[in-house]
């Protein structure tokens, strides 16, 4: 079973939404409570003072997945680093996805994303387990230069889903900004689920792709993580 990192900023009263919390119920969680320190602050100042309040409003967050077939847990963190924070968590506890939580009512339309270098069998069979028998339709979307190309990368991805009884249907943006493009089609979805990217220049200029589109659209967004020999790869030629 997937495990999925939920980061929340727990001093801060971030929460999860009843549409997220219903949408991760066959998954296996783990709530990521964190507060980022100014860099003078010594993290162990911080659990002395914090970690109380913290702890109780954690375990009360995790108990709301208990419904569901997963199972989840909770971890308290005080740092100076939040990405650091978030990659050392995701792979202590083999967390294949991590959440950015969002505003949504019950999730009944979920828009996928394929575009860029992600892993799209992580990402599709991902989905597969997330939807299950459910009634939640996907859409599949892909913005690209290759029209064919996509096209049949869409439609080979769209016959997994449907083999397992799924509800798909494909979107495909050519020659469209991706970033603007996937924001437009996820106007008419409940949630977001997209694969991480390479760190690039753009990331570094501009943030992680995940949090833009968190933004732009507002919902809830599950990242699934690239496989630990993308990122060992990435991390040694300084690209995807």
């Amino acid at each position: 079973m997937t495990r999925i990192l939920v980061p929340l900023e727990i001093l801060e009263g971030e929460s999860i939404s009843a549409g997220l919390t219903a949408l991760l119920e066959p998954m296996n969680v783990t709530v990521l409570g964190y507060h980022v320190l100014p860099e003078q602050t010594p993290p162990d100042q911080a659990r002395l003072q914090y970690e109380e309040r913290a702890t109780d409003a954690l375990e009360d967050l995790a108990m709301e997945f208990g419904a569901g077939e997963g199972t989840a847990d909770y971890r308290l963190v005080f740092t100076h680093n939040r990405k650091q924070t978030f990659d050392r968590i995701a792979a202590e506890t083999a967390s294949d996805v991590y959440a950015i939580p969002g505003a949504t009512g019950p999730v009944e339309r979920l828009l996928v994303a394929l575009s860029g270098d992600v892993a799209v069998n992580r990402i599709v069979s991902f989905v597969a387990q997330l939807v299950g028998d459910r009634e939640i339709d996907v859409t599949l979307f892909l913005a690209t230069d290759e029209e064919d190309a996509g096209r049949e990368l869409l439609e080979t991805s769209a016959q997994v889903l449907s083999e397992d009884g799924i509800a798909v249907r494909t979107e495909l943006a050519v020659d469209e900004p991706p970033l603007e493009a996937l924001v437009a089609a996820a106007v008419d979805h409940d949630a977001i689920v997209m694969g991480e990217r390479a760190p690039s220049l753009r990331t570094l200029v501009f943030g992680e792709e995940a949090e833009r589109v968190a933004t732009e659209s507002v919902g809830p967004v599950l990242v699934v993580r690239r496989g630990e020999e993308a990122r060992d790869r990435s991390a040694s030629t300084g690209g995807p």
